[in-house]
């Protein structure tokens, strides 16, 4: 193998450690809170250096998910595919990664950002690896629905990053993630749960079944559209953002009881699926309402 080609697969096993798919739904998030929190155009140069050092931190933050939960992964279906399953890094090296690339994303949020983004990024890092990945997710059923306020912050650091504050309107962001977070997470959780139950994990579906589970989503989701009037509920948003919000609701409810009534996990994982796609959608319509002439 030649020298470019072991950099390359080098690069390739160190951004799998960052988790690329999941930073690019948090990016995006972030992003979406960056327009929304101004009544113009945020000033580029902010949205830059922000969406560059959020990302890296949140890549970071993956990084160390990987490192402390490698056993885990090694275990489970979904995961042992993951780099240090497989061999092809080490603990140390991934925590060296974590480490520089993490420290150059809180740099970059605190010398061309602010030093609020920096710190509220920071405390995101430390929810998501330390308190959600250490100390809740092997502890309680209720992990996801607790350690899910680290994933519900990246509208408020888009947000603070280009306002240099914390807005009611980017809490009710932050709220609509948070209530989303664990409808989102069960579905998946339903159709993997041999895989958590053989890692030793106490996700919901194993310590309380898939029927109570599949109740859970539904309560929360018929939350969740609740939640998700607050925006046009306070003026933050107008006709479209609601019609939109009510529309998007109305498929994630018919997944959620269609789950409850007749579960197989080909469904779950499409209610998975159009849970990722909601999310997406429902901030694109929060943005796309926000410059509605």
């Amino acid at each position: 193998m030649t020298a470019l080609a072991l950099a390359e697969d080098r690069f390739r096993q160190f951004l799998a450690l960052a988790k690329p798919r999941v930073v690019s739904l948090i990016v995006f998030c972030a992003v979406i809170g960056m327009f929304l929190a101004v009544p113009g155009l945020p000033d580029p140069r902010v949205v830059f250096a922000a969406t560059v050092g959020i990302a890296l931190v949140a890549g970071a933050a993956a990084a160390i998910n990987c490192l402390v939960e490698r056993k885990i992964d090694a275990v489970m279906q979904r995961t042992r595919a993951r780099p240090l399953p497989r061999g092809e890094v080490n603990a140390p090296q991934t925590l060296a990664f974590a480490c520089v690339v993490g420290g150059a994303g809180l740099a970059i949020l605190g010398l061309w950002v602010n030093a609020l983004t920096m710190w509220l990024t920071l405390a995101t890092f430390v929810g998501y690896a330390i308190v959600y990945t250490v100390l809740l997710k092997p502890a309680t059923p209720q992990n996801i629905v607790i350690g899910g306020a680290s994933g519900a912050m990246p509208p408020v650091l888009g947000w603070a990053a280009v306002t240099g504050e914390v807005a009611p309107e980017a809490l009710i962001l932050f709220l609509i993630i948070f209530v989303w977070t664990p409808p989102h997470f069960w579905s998946l959780a339903l159709y993997r749960t041999e895989d958590y139950a053989r890692a030793g994990l106490p996700m919901l579906p194993v310590t309380h079944g898939s029927r109570y589970t599949r109740l859970m989503i539904v309560l929360y989701t018929f939350a969740l559209v609740g939640v998700t009037m607050l925006p046009f509920a306070i003026r933050m948003s107008g006709v479209l953002y609601l019609a939109s919000a009510l529309a998007l609701g109305g498929v994630f409810l018919a997944y959620a009881i269609a789950l409850y009534a007749r579960y197989s996990d080909a469904l779950a994982r499409r209610t998975f699926a159009w849970s990722i796609a909601y999310l997406a959608m429902l901030f694109s319509a929060l943005l796309v309402d926000h410059y509605w002439l």
